[in-house]
């Protein structure tokens, strides 16, 4: 770890220079009152229930059907063909890649213990019942005696006769496909893993969706069980041996992934760019219906307000709606000059929550920085869990203080909950993350529905989405202007954060110190976040379409110095 008397001598040396961050610039204000006074929750919210109605994975009907909605959303809203538009303000393109295994897609399925006419489980009141990836069984079904496994390690199955018996157990279903059906011969699959976080006593019929390996030999299928659903089978078992009946009915078919990016041109450097993601796949309302719908919503908003001459970008927006994260890295990589103006980064996951309903709380989760090592007061990881982050990780940026002082903004008029979290990963923000350029995520979590059947559209709140919205494509159309102008002003936004940080730090720091922590490692943090914020202010110059005027020079050379001050008398105070 790097120590605190590397201190660079920039920050010791430069003249003091006193500032606090603006209330609101008058710049992003403007941006703000544009946005929402366009933007339409009601909008984002048909569309996210249009793509919520669908079980989408990649290459099926759902997901394709997605993704021509959202085209028809940017045909109507002025947007043109790239191909035969190539100089075009508004442009669209439709993406086709080739699919490594065929698409996938449910049907209907029912699963019966013996002596019952309902189905224990049926697809029309539990549609993630069916693993991705399982094959149909005969349109009779097929009935088998049921084998529980109490551990699914290799070891303790690997005397246990499971040729042609349906495996019960605890755990992944991918897991259990290698180790009991390929290796086992075992006809299918019974897996139970419903996370804490969805409460499965308290909401005992919700079953999260999960897959098994694609596999043409077997041609095999998995169920996943609900809480409710494993206490009646455990019931049965307890009686002694139990035969189950399965009937399942899915499309397995030969096609292609698409991606759908869309442009709003940069005028003056348009190969520079704020990319947002939102991913189509995975079949809940919230996660991620909603991404694609507030994304959708922004798109059409920043084309009405180009055609009506209220705002003309510097650089250029661009909108990705595709699998996630891997359509994302494809955009980043397959292109390297492409890449190299790729300056912010943005993903929109699960960003419609009605928190009353979902139990969550929106959530910015930061770039890596000190509170992903250090973890403590007002910083919380959420219950998915804190990623792997040393300090050789960070890429320091402006960008996290900028996006949630523009989510406060928005706040401060709607009665919105803003929060973040230290990073963490797992969705579109990761590859900007991978390739060194700032990316974000904003999401909700902790849901109570997550990944589950429940996570549906009573689930989503139009007020939210427009929140969310306004305030993604507000940063994005400041962050694009390229005025010196802007410049300063997220200067002041994140100095102001910086001083904030230290002195919160400072406090900390002192109490931890009381309570028998030891003084060097507090030191180490203290220092940890001054030198994070020393390369974060200067990274302010690369909303400049230039070099930097004597007069910001100054200014952020001030700001340097009073990081460094700050830093300094904060370590001091441990002594």
């Amino acid at each position: 770890m790097t120590k605190y008397y590397h201190l660079p001598l920039l920050l010791l040396l430069l003249l003091p220079f006193q500032t606090s961050a603006q209330e609101v610039s008058q710049q992003l204000a403007d941006y703000m009152q544009m946005v929402r006074a366009e933007y339409s929750g009601q909008n984002a919210l048909e569309t996210t229930a249009y793509v919520a109605d669908l079980w989408r994975a990649p290459g099926n009907a759902g997901f394709d059907s997605s993704i021509v909605y959202v085209q028809n959303i940017l045909e109507k809203a002025g947007y043109l063909p790239e191909n035969e538009n190539a100089d075009a303000k508004l442009t669209y393109r439709l993406e086709r890649y080739p699919l490594k295994t065929p698409a996938w897609e449910p049907v209907d399925a029912k699963l019966y213990l013996p002596g019952m006419d309902k189905p224990l489980l049926n697809f029309g009141d539990n549609r993630n019942m069916i693993c991705i990836n399982s094959f149909s069984t005969p349109a009779t079904g097929v009935e088998a005696e049921v084998v529980y496994l109490e551990s699914c390690d290799e070891a303790a199955i690997e005397d246990i006769d499971l040729k042609g018996k349906i495996v019960l157990a605890d755990c992944h279903p991918y897991t259990l496909f290698k180790r009991t059906i390929e290796s086992k011969g075992a006809i299918g699959i019974l897996s139970y893993g419903v996370p804490h976080y969805n409460q499965p006593e308290k909401y005992p019929n919700s079953i999260p969706f999960k897959s098994i390996p694609f596999n043409s030999e077997y041609k095999t299928w998995a169920i996943n069980l609900s809480y409710a659903a494993r206490t009646a089978i455990h019931a049965e078992l307890k009686k002694g041996p139990l035969k189950m009946k399965v009937q399942i009915d899915t499309k397995i078919y030969p096609s292609e992934e698409l991606t759908l990016v869309a442009e709003v041109r940069g005028n003056k450097i348009p190969a520079e760019r704020f990319v947002y993601s939102a991913h189509v796949q995975e079949p809940g309302a919230n996660d991620n219906a909603s991404g694609v719908g507030a994304q959708a919503e922004m798109a059409r908003v920043a084309a009405a307000l180009m055609q009506k001459g209220s705002i003309a970008p510097d650089r250029t927006l661009t909108f990705l709606w595709g699998i996630e994260i891997r359509s994302t890295h494809r955009f980043i990589e397959q292109d390297s000059l492409r890449a190299a103006g790729i300056r912010w980064g943005m993903s929109l996951d699960m960003v419609g929550e009605n928190t009353e309903k979902t139990g969550g709380t929106f959530l910015i989760e930061k770039m890596p920085d000190p509170s992903a090592i250090w973890t403590r007061g007002e910083d919380k990881h959420s219950e998915w869990g804190a990623g792997e982050v040393a300090e050789k990780d960070f890429n320091p940026h402006y960008f996290n203080d900028f996006i949630e002082y523009v989510c406060r903004q928005q706040a401060k008029i709607s009665n919105w909950t803003v929060n973040t979290n230290p990073y963490e990963g797992g969705s579109d923000h990761q590859p900007f993350l991978n390739a060194q350029i700032p990316g974000l995520l904003l999401w909700h979590f902790t849901d109570v529905f997550y990944h589950t059947d429940a996570d549906r559209i009573d689930k989503v709140s139009p007020v939210t989405l427009a929140n969310v919205g306004i305030s993604a494509l507000s940063s994005g159309l400041m962050l694009t202007n390229s005025s010196e102008n802007t410049a300063r002003d997220v200067l002041r936004i994140t100095e102001h954060a910086a001083l904030k940080r230290l002195k919160t730090e400072g406090k900390l720091s002192m109490e931890a110190i009381k309570s028998g922590k030891q003084v060097a490692e507090e030191r180490e943090i203290l220092w940890s976040w001054g030198y994070w914020y020393g390369r974060a202010l200067p990274t302010i110059t690369d909303i400049l379409n230039g070099p930097a005027s004597p007069r910001l020079t100054k200014e952020l050379n001030a700001s340097l110095k009073m990081v460094g001050d700050v830093t300094l008398e904060e370590m001091r105070r441990l002594d």
